[in-house]
């Protein structure tokens, strides 16, 4: 998964904008942003970060600034120490895809963030906040706490790519009100793109993504295959 490699796989599968979210961690982020640069291929600063509740929550921002305070509230609130040997080697890399630190931290762990602080942090920042595969039982909101806090402000809900959008909407009819979108969640180079969301939008910017999700001013999610 270093940065060439995923930026060519994604425009091999004729992807337009791609996030790149790590567990707790963004310290890969502006690498692939760099290996992108003058591919054509927008890469989103983003994070998929596991709450208090045990809930995972994508983090979308704008900026590598953004992405940072998200980072060091993140890495204030994670505790303990990862084991190379159960959960593998967490390698820092650059855009050249040449090993530059090792990630210590236990990045497969929970953070001491809340639920709706950790979405009031992501809109504090100017992101949106999209809770992780909502039809898994492991880490997603549904499964962890039976139902959605109506104080928590999300603005999409993920269904996992096995899944996909009419299914989860068959699942969860009481749901409508919120959009749905899927994504690869991919681990492997070879899962780059066998899930995506398309939008109708202007330009692919976090912006535009978030007046799709609002269906604002002619964005949208498109849901129908």
């Amino acid at each position: 998964m270093h940065p060439q490699a995923l930026v060519r796989e994604a425009r091999a599968k004729n992807l337009d904008v791609i996030s790149i979210c790590d567990h707790n961690s963004s310290e890969n982020v502006e690498q692939v942003m760099r290996a992108a640069a003058g591919t054509g291929l927008i890469v989103l600063p983003g994070m998929e970060v596991t709450t208090r509740e045990e809930v995972h929550v994508i983090a979308l921002l704008e900026g590598l600034e953004q992405i940072r305070i998200l980072q060091e509230q993140v890495y204030r609130n994670l505790p303990g120490q990862n084991d190379e040997d159960a959960f593998g080697v967490q390698a820092v890399v650059n855009a050249a895809g040449e090993v530059e630190g090792i990630n210590d931290r236990f990045l497969i762990g929970a953070t001491e963030i809340p639920l709706k602080d950790l979405v009031d942090l992501i809109h504090a920042l100017g992101g949106l906040a999209i809770a992780s595969h909502i039809d898994r039982q492991a880490f997603g909101i549904i499964g962890q706490l039976g139902f959605i806090p109506l104080d928590v402000r999300l603005d999409a809900l993920e269904i996992s790519y096995s899944l996909g959008l009419a299914k989860g909407r068959q699942i969860y009819p009481d749901l409508a009100d919120y959009p749905f979108i899927t994504s690869s969640d991919a681990h492997f180079i070879k899962d780059i793109g066998r899930a995506f969301t398309r939008m109708y939008l202007e330009a692919p910017t976090l912006h535009e993504i978030g007046l799709a999700f609002r269906k604002q001013q002619g964005r949208k999610v498109i849901e129908e295959i």
